[in-house]
């Protein structure tokens, strides 16, 4: 995640955003179904709508519906990751009856609820990125392998400051499955790395400005600091900004996750030491062929309950081989 976000003023009643989806659909010139003919319409709710991460993800979600002949409806909150800002939109969802419901779980205990509800409603789950806490009723789970990027992210960065040094980790949402994992495995390979100290881990909640801050303060607080491992977009951008505002960018290495256009410049630029780059397109065309799969009755052996896509590590000197990993230009 990259771009610069505003904490949500007012969350929207379910009844709004119901309305609201109507005009968020995208509609192929096929149609699959169970048999009965009727074009099949798969609800998809990410975890924050604006966010670059998503938009990379959406346009392989309305790539794979064009392919499969289904109706897609996309619609998440456009400035906040949260269960409170996610919630209705995927009541929403289920108030429709969607014929199969996507979810980017903002939290794994506080949406356990949304997809039990689903549950009762017979409408097949996939969950992508992060998950829900009980797994049993998923059709499956899709995810990048936050905690080996995690730990490919502490491979590298020990490399680039030789072995050695005061390092911090700029995290986003405490409760986020995937930023948890990304952490986790850092903090795993740290332990494989003596003389590097972790000074500190903290949260942005998505808000490039509160990473800016939290970094800021870091940098003042640790003159010395050699490195950060900012796991998201949103907390590598607020990470730029601070390291460009105390006269830090490129002396401070930083490994960023994610391969947007801006990320790409950066890394060219120097700002990022490394970006750890996943395949979010790739993980919704994979959701939804599950779930038209189950719909249809077709290939339902052929579903993974768990799916870990690799990651890349991409530096400047192997940016050039391995363009196919940068995410399309929004």
């Amino acid at each position: 995640m990259k771009s610069a976000f505003r904490t949500v003023l007012a969350i929207a009643t379910v009844g709004a955003v119901a309305a609201a989806l109507t005009a968020c659909s995208g509609t192929s010139t096929g149609s699959a179904g169970g048999g009965s003919g009727k074009q099949l319409t798969i609800g998809f709710v990410p975890g924050i709508a604006s966010d670059p991460f998503f938009k990379a993800m959406q346009l392989g979600a309305e790539a794979k519906a064009k392919q499969l002949g289904i109706k897609l409806l996309w619609q998440g909150s456009p400035k906040e990751y949260s269960p409170q800002s996610q919630i209705p939109f995927v009541d929403a969802m289920l108030t429709q009856h969607v014929d199969g419901l996507v979810l980017v779980p903002t939290d794994p205990d506080a949406l356990q609820p949304s997809v039990t509800r689903a549950q009762t409603l017979k409408i097949p789950v996939v969950a992508v990125d992060t998950t829900v806490s009980d797994e049993s009723y998923l059709t499956a789970a899709i995810t990048g392998d936050s905690e080996d990027g995690g730990r490919q992210a502490a491979k590298t960065l020990a490399a680039q400051i030789g072995d050695s040094g005061q390092v911090f980790i700029m995290n986003s949402s405490p409760t986020a499955t995937t930023n948890q994992l990304r952490s986790k495995g850092f903090k795993e390979e740290l332990s494989n790395h003596p003389n590097i100290q972790l000074v500190g881990e903290e949260y942005a909640y998505s808000q490039p400005a509160k990473a800016t801050s939290t970094v800021t303060d870091i940098l003042l607080k640790y003159p010395n600091l050699k490195g950060i491992f900012a796991v998201d977009g949103t907390t590598g951008t607020g990470t730029v900004a601070a390291l460009r505002n105390a006269g830090k960018a490129r002396a401070v290495k930083l490994i960023g996750y994610d391969a947007y256009d801006n990320q790409v410049a950066d890394l060219k630029d120097g700002l990022f030491s490394a970006l750890v780059a996943q395949k979010p397109g790739d993980e919704a065309a994979l959701a939804l062929q599950d779930l038209v799969d189950t719909l249809t009755n077709q290939n339902v052996d052929k579903i993974q309950k768990k799916v870990v896509l690799p990651n890349v590590v991409l530096t400047a000197e192997n940016l050039s081989q391995n363009a196919q990993y940068q995410y399309p230009a929004q």
